[in-house]
């Protein structure tokens, strides 16, 4: 059987990915949003292949200023706001409520959008928590200090290296040339989205639309670490499920087809 098929293309000034199910049905299509430094590409390589495979649909986006959306040389000016008004442009386009599905910052980004906006579902995938990045940023630096300090060199602009990427994102052993490859595609992020979820613009529980969630994080995250994934989940009354030997980026850690399945599994279970 052929690899389902990804296509590229833009809405306005953004840069997104689809990939039809092998077998179309009436499920609600599924938005993926990625986190921090990253862009749709994220999504291409696994999940989304996945997914289709499972029976959904999803749609991919570079958020403004990520991958091959425009505006990477004003990425500083760029606010949670705007990051959810490009996931509303993307929404508007399809022809059902979709589930959204977020992972780190993206999961942010879904928080905020759900006060505003109504979703067949969500998921937060090692989500920065609605309380924001303050204890995150904290716990980091009381555990590897010097990953603190190269995390905010990469938001200056500056390129990390294997190693460091390594000790961020993943726990069990990953393959070089699948490193080499999202070291290259890196980004910096905007300072501003990053104040924006440290205190500016945090997400207000009272006012977000409640749609079905699933919470998922990972056992060995340094960036979102397990007792922020279960404040997340305690914020929103559900269970958490931690990842065993994973760690931040579960998209592509060796064992990331059991994340998948989990949310494949959640998914099967709305219909």
């Amino acid at each position: 059987m052929s690899s389902p098929k990804i296509a590229r293309r833009q809405i306005g000034n953004l840069e997104v990915f689809s990939c039809r199910a092998a077998k179309p049905d009436d499920r609600p299509p599924l938005v993926l949003i990625h986190g921090a430094f990253a862009g749709a590409w994220m999504w291409t390589e696994t999940f989304m292949p996945y997914l289709a495979s499972a029976g959904y649909t999803s749609h991919a986006l570079s958020l403004s200023g990520h991958g091959g959306s425009a505006g990477r040389e004003q990425i500083d000016w760029y606010a949670i706001a705007d990051y959810v008004a490009d996931l509303r442009s993307v929404v508007e386009t399809l022809d059902a409520a979709p589930i959204l599905i977020g992972h780190s910052m993206g999961g942010f980004v879904v928080q905020k959008y759900l006060e505003r906006h109504d979703a067949h579902a969500a998921a937060l995938l090692c989500s920065v928590p609605p309380q924001g990045l303050i204890a995150s940023q904290f716990h980091l630096l009381l555990q590897k200090p010097q990953l603190f300090l190269e995390i905010n060199r990469i938001m200056d602009g500056h390129y990390t290296d294997i190693d460091t990427l390594r000790d961020a994102l993943f726990f069990s052993p990953v393959d070089e040339t699948m490193l080499n490859g999202w070291l290259t595609r890196m980004q910096p992020e905007s300072h501003r989205a990053i104040w924006d979820m440290s205190m500016f613009n945090l997400p207000n529980p009272f006012l977000m639309r409640r749609p079905p969630m699933l919470i998922v994080g990972a056992e060995h995250d340094m960036l979102v670490p397990p007792f922020l994934v279960q404040s997340t989940a305690q914020t929103y009354g559900l269970s958490a499920h931690i990842l065993h030997g994973m760690g931040h980026t579960i998209t592509h850690e060796k064992e990331w087809p059991h994340a998948a399945a989990i949310l494949t599994g959640w998914l099967d279970s709305l219909d």
